[in-house]
């Protein structure tokens, strides 16, 4: 088997994630994660157009999933390529960690927050129960692909595999192929969202990111869409 169709999306689903679910779907405890896990997850060939889409973002209290924690989450819907404001999810998470001065300048939660915060399964439970039958879409895959594994592995003692778009990594490819060397920082959120002349957002809150990510990926397909019927396959990380 050629490394490129080992390393395609259509293999990586086909052998990956949907085998995966219905792996763990067998071990799962009664709750949000067997029920997330219970309902298939997006074909492949999809269209974008058609597509349910989870924007999520999470703020941590540092970048390691295994030292540090999950401090507060937040995310909306795309739906037929609409973002829905009503389905708007946003919750600081109680945790006992210390919060370090530097993050605090950037997220701005408190420790008061933090400490009236709600509890991890909950905000957890939400997130699935929105997630189930929808591919999550971030910008920069592996803070919440970590993070959202850790903790369902101290919740339920089990690492789920979730299907990902990710906006930096779409933005990635597409500076790759010019060949041209480009400057790291112009794969942030707010660099993307300024090169599609989306206007500033207020960065580094959870909600706030999730629907600026939302936006940034509209801003995204949009273009290529009208070329062609973009499909999820085209897209996933």
């Amino acid at each position: 088997m050629s490394s490129a169709i080992a390393n395609s999306p259509l293999f990586n689903w086909l052998l990956g994630y949907e085998s995966k679910r219905k792996q763990l779907l067998k071990k799962a405890p009664d709750g949000a994660l067997k029920d997330f896990l219970s309902v298939p997850f997006p074909d492949l060939k999809t269209p974008i157009s058609r597509l349910p889409i989870l924007s999520v973002d999470f703020e941590t209290t540092g970048l390691d999933a295994k030292q540090d924690k999950l401090l507060s989450v937040g995310f909306v819907e795309i739906e037929k390529q609409q973002i829905k404001l009503n389905s708007c999810y946003h919750q600081i998470i109680k945790t006992k960690a210390q919060l370090k001065e530097s993050n605090v300048i950037i997220h701005h939660i408190t420790d008061q927050q933090k400490d009236q915060g709600e509890k991890l399964r909950i905000v957890v439970e939400a997130l699935l129960k929105a997630l189930t039958g929808k591919v999550m879409l971030v910008h920069f895959a592996r803070i919440e692909k970590q993070f959202l594994q850790q903790a369902c592995f101290e919740l339920y003692g089990l690492v789920p595999t979730f299907p990902i778009i990710d906006t930096l990594a779409i933005a990635k490819r597409k500076l790759d192929k010019r060949d041209v060397a480009y400057d790291p920082s112009e794969l942030r959120l707010s660099s993307l969202r300024n090169r599609y002349q989306l206007p500033e957002h207020h960065a580094h809150n959870a909600l706030n990111d999730a629907i600026a990510t939302a936006e940034l990926l509209l801003a995204q397909t949009s273009k290529n869409q009208q070329k062609h019927t973009l499909l999820l396959k085209d897209i996933l990380l």
